[in-house]
Formats: structure tokens, sequence, C-alpha cells
């Protein structure tokens, strides 16, 4: 494929994505067109599935470039991204924006300090306070990548791991009240039921945190006010 069909195939899942663009990872050493007997480059359906790969995990999970060549590098000689094999990533051609999870994400602890921006310190707080938690084999996924990355921007603000155990308390509450309404639909242990639990957990989540949000930006209105 040219350049310009392979636009045409990414920009439906991202909108933004540019020639520029994928020359740059290109430079980076993330995709490796060939080249026609002219000098134009030539794509394959392998080219394009990496750089799905690296615009999702990039777009979702935050992830700087060089962390992300270290998974396609590791992807590329036998798919697993931990040394020890107890946990691996799904490989880069089954990954689109559709189906990226938590558990694509797989950061060695190095890894997760360099994506989140932090110190070693700040992440042996988090840990101590439960609000970062390795999974088998001492790995990271992108929930904690997510916490660790809030908790370094917060730092700068003054606000210390100890500070933040009340907003993963208030988040267990309102995982509580989602809990209350999933049950009955659990219980029915169907397909069907399955799927309508997910779409409700969804929505309640989506709502709730729109609450959360109104109360809090409401409470610094008040403090600035006065």
């Amino acid at each position: 494929m040219s350049i310009g069909e392979v636009l045409t195939q990414l920009r439906p899942d991202f909108p933004d994505i540019s020639i520029s663009k994928i020359r740059f990872l290109e430079a980076e050493g993330l995709v490796e067109p060939q080249r026609s007997a002219s000098g134009y480059r030539r794509f394959t359906p392998d080219d394009v599935a990496r750089l799905r790969y690296v615009l999702t995990v990039q777009r979702d999970h935050y992830l700087p470039l060089r962390v992300i060549k270290e998974q396609l590098d590791q992807l590329d000689h036998g798919m697993e991204l931990v040394a020890d094999g107890e946990r691996s990533i799904t490989p880069y051609t089954a990954v689109s924006a559709k189906n990226t999870s938590e558990d694509e994400v797989v950061l060695t602890r190095s890894s997760l300090l360099e994506a989140a921006g932090i110190g070693e310190e700040l992440l042996r707080e988090l840990e101590s306070y439960s609000l970062v938690r390795p999974g088998r084999g001492d790995v990271y996924d992108a929930h904690a990548l997510l916490v660790a990355r809030t908790a370094g921007e917060l730092a700068g603000y003054g606000l210390e791991p100890r500070h933040l155990r009340s907003v993963r308390s208030s988040a267990e509450r309102t995982v509580d009240l989602v809990e209350q309404v999933l049950t009955p639909l659990l219980r029915q242990r169907s397909a069907e039921a399955a799927g309508r639990a997910e779409e409700v957990a969804t929505e309640i989540a989506r709502l709730t945190t729109r609450l959360h949000a109104a109360f809090v930006d409401a409470g610094v209105r008040r403090l600035q006010s006065r």
C-alpha cells in the first residue's frame, strides 16, 4: 500500500493521523516500510497493524515511544513482554482501538517509572498505600500507569499518596453502588444479562463520575469566592 492508502485505513480510528506522523514513526524505528524502485514507501498489512498498535497504545495508555519500541522488539522475538513468561501481551497484529485492554499493557518497574514520569520513592509510597500494585511477575498494567502518572502530577501541587486514600475510598464506595445494581443481572447467568450488566455498569460509572465532578467543581468555586 502507498502511504495515502495507509492513511485511509487508519483515519477512522485515528482522525489526527497524518503523513508527517507516519514518517516520524518510521524515523523512530517503529515501522520500516519497503521502498519501491522509484523510492516510494510501500506498506504491507503487517506494517499497518504495527502502526495501529503504536497509535492505540500511545493514545490509550500514554506510553512513550521508547517503551512502545521495546514492546514491539519483544513481540518480534516471541511476543513475550516479561522474562519469566508468566504474562504476555496480545500480538500487535490482533490489537485495535476496540479491543485494547489493561492486560495488553505490561510494564516492568523501570518502564513504569519512565512512562509515568515519577521517581522510585513516589512509587514506593503509592505501593505502601496500595494505590498501585504490581501483578504476577512483578509487572504493571495500564491502571497502574494511569494512577502513577496522575499521582506524579498531583505531587507537583504538594499532594502526597497519603492524601489520595480518600479518593480511592470514594471510588470503592461508588463500586459498591454499582454492585448493588448489577447483582440481580449477574445472577441470571445469560449472555444477554451479561451484556446488559456491562452496559449498565458503564453508564452508572459515567453518571457517578459526572456527579462527583459536579460536586468537586461546586466546592472549588465556593473556595474561590471566599
